[in-house]
């Protein structure tokens, strides 16, 4: 077979398999190329979630007839003006958009350069039918009518209305929140979705977002190494079971990058259940060398030059936030509203009521430390002595309250000043154990407990070997083990904070988080996520009894712990109904 030159519509096609793959890409080409004109507002009319019209109009720089006739074709652009390829500000910059979207579809173009008469072109499927002189205000409309209507192999691919339409709502935001300063309006089968004023960038991304995000929400600020970063995530307790609210723009572009989606899931690893995700408004500035936009027909993508460095900034930035807003709950109609407290080392005398102490031995006042190792101590030993604590006048000021019973043998009940706290003991006690094991190995070894008869575990050879390649960061860990034949595991110690604990099983639950995490994480990542596993292991379970002193114990230490306000799996450790919310449940107000 001779080799020969494709015919240019079928060129077109063929492009535009690459850059218009549903109603909602080609929404985007078409708004970027207004914004790229210098569009202070952007009109947008859908039908049928873009299967029957797409029109975008814009009030920018316009076009001459000799301009729009150019930029149909393939590889015509006016967004490099110098051919630097590797310094692009615009959002376009291929050429490739408007032709290849003409190739598949009844296409209308018309312009009108500010002192000049409009022109119009209609292309159908790539065919030119007919062009003239047509009434317009300064500015571009794009009228994309039928497409992929004379495509069918391509048409039986789009999805319903409602799907196509919530693609191109998603396009549309994203695009709004990287132009703050452009004013938008969106309208589907006449009825208008957004009507978006110019506005500072925080002030679009909260009409944009969940409305709750203001007080489930952490302000982003950062930066490193000539790099920045700003935004907004929620905290880890407000989350979706769907990552569709999480929105990520590099130098004002937005992307769907998966460097950018894994940095941003790793800060919340082990404060967020893995079937859970975050949502982010998260706009990151690079250097314009240190990225390379022109990597994916869509522009979707992007390549860094660095890109351990962006993750560094990404993962520590969150991290830092997070952690400053560690002990807050995400507020859920009736449920908690956030507590902001403070520490302080002091303790009263009354039996079983102990205050909040801070967690660094060097900052903790003489006889604290003995205080807060009684507390563990009746934490962990104290036999059960009662069910409830008989009121009192005078509730001490402590931010969770104290216990006054327990429900199900798996919530705490407490009464705070300014209104009901409910714990879930499981989940706190399995947040208390983690953070103790990482300040342990931050600072010295883990305590282990080395058991009496070393016991043997069976697993499968490829779980072995996951394992005792990990034995040495495991005996950092307080579990210590050694290859005991090609499918058993020999355990001498485990983590003294875990107290009994069925080692076979957590060896089968570390071999799965082993396999899971693969080599795409680092050894500390690896180690997080393993040391939650053992956490797990040694929390109290729901269904045991606790005396009113372990249940107080168990509330104090939580107000100093950091990130105590979730579990390691990202479920709340407790909530609170105010005074206020409790009168209304009872109609009294």
């Amino acid at each position: 077979m001779s080799i020969r030159r494709l015919p240019s519509e079928l060129v077109n096609r063929i492009a535009a398999g690459e850059v218009v793959e549903r109603p909602a890409s080609a929404l985007k080409e078409l708004v970027e190329n207004a914004l790229d004109a210098g569009s202070e507002a952007v009109r947008i009319r859908l039908t049928a979630g873009g299967l029957e019209l797409v029109e975008v109009a814009d009030d920018g720089c316009g076009m001459s007839p000799d301009e729009m006739r150019l930029a149909l074709e393939r590889h015509a652009t006016s967004k490099l003006p110098d051919d630097v390829l590797d310094r692009v500000t615009s959002f376009g910059f291929r050429g490739e958009a408007l032709p290849s979207i003409a190739s598949v579809s009844r296409f209308t173009l018309g312009s009108r350069v500010r002192g000049a008469d409009g022109w119009r072109i209609e292309i159908d499927h790539g065919a030119t039918v007919g062009e003239g002189p047509v009434s317009l205000p300064p500015g571009t409309c794009v009228r994309i009518e039928a497409l992929f209507d004379k495509i069918p192999a391509r048409r039986k691919f789009l999805r319903s209305p409602r799907a196509e339409y919530a693609a191109c709502l998603d396009a549309v935001k994203r695009l709004a929140m990287a132009r703050s300063d452009v004013a938008f309006v969106l309208e589907h089968d006449g009825r208008r979705i957004l009507s978006l004023q110019p506005t500072t960038p925080p002030q679009r991304v909260a009409e944009l977002l969940s409305a709750e995000l203001d007080r489930n929400g952490i302000g982003i600020d950062c930066e490193r190494n000539g790099m920045g970063l700003t935004g907004v995530v929620s905290l880890p307790t407000f989350n979706r079971g769907l990552a569709d609210q999480q929105y990520l723009f590099v130098n004002a572009r937005p992307v769907k990058d998966r460097l950018l989606v894994g940095a941003l899931r790793g800060a919340y690893r082990d404060l967020i259940a893995r079937d859970r995700h975050p949502i982010a408004a998260l706009f990151l500035s690079v250097p314009l060398v240190d990225v390379d936009v022109n990597v994916h027909p869509a522009k979707t993508e992007v390549r860094f030059r660095d890109p351990t460095a962006v993750r560094g900034l990404i993962v520590g930035g969150l991290r830092a936030a997070l952690d400053e807003a560690s002990q807050k709950s995400a507020t859920r109609e009736q449920l908690a509203a956030p507590v902001l407290w403070t520490t302080s080392a002091t303790y009263d005398q009354q039996p079983g009521r102990i205050s909040a102490l801070p967690t660094s031995p060097q900052s903790m006042p003489a006889g604290a430390t003995a205080v807060l190792e009684e507390a563990r101590a009746l934490f962990d030993h104290a036999p059960p002595a009662a069910r409830a604590e008989p009121a009192v006048a005078e509730i001490p000021k402590y931010p969770l309250g104290v216990a006054r019973g327990q429900v199900s043998a798996t919530y705490i009940i407490a009464e705070a000043e300014d209104g009901l706290v409910i714990v879930d003991q499981h989940a706190a006690h399995e947040r208390l154990v983690l953070e103790r094991m990482r300040a342990a190995r931050e600072g010295a070894a883990v305590a282990r407990q080395p058991l009496l008869m070393p016991e043997v575990v069976d697993l499968e050879e490829t779980d072995c070997d996951r394992i005792a390649a990990a034995a040495e960061e495991l005996g950092g860990l307080g579990l210590e083990i050694e290859r005991f034949g090609p499918t058993s595991i020999l355990v001498r110690a485990t983590p003294a904070a875990l107290g009994k604990t069925e080692v076979s099983g957590l060896l089968a639950d570390i071999a799965s988080e082993l396999a899971e995490l693969g080599s795409a994480f680092s050894l500390q990542e690896k180690l997080d996520h393993v040391a939650a596993t053992i956490a797990c292991h040694g929390s109290v379970r729901a269904g045991r009894v606790l005396s009113v002193a372990e249940m107080n114990a168990l509330l104090r230490e939580m107000e100093v712990t950091p990130r105590s306000g979730q579990c390691n799996h990202g479920r709340p450790t407790w909530v609170k109904l105010g005074h206020a919310e409790m009168e209304k449940l009872f109609g009294r107000r």
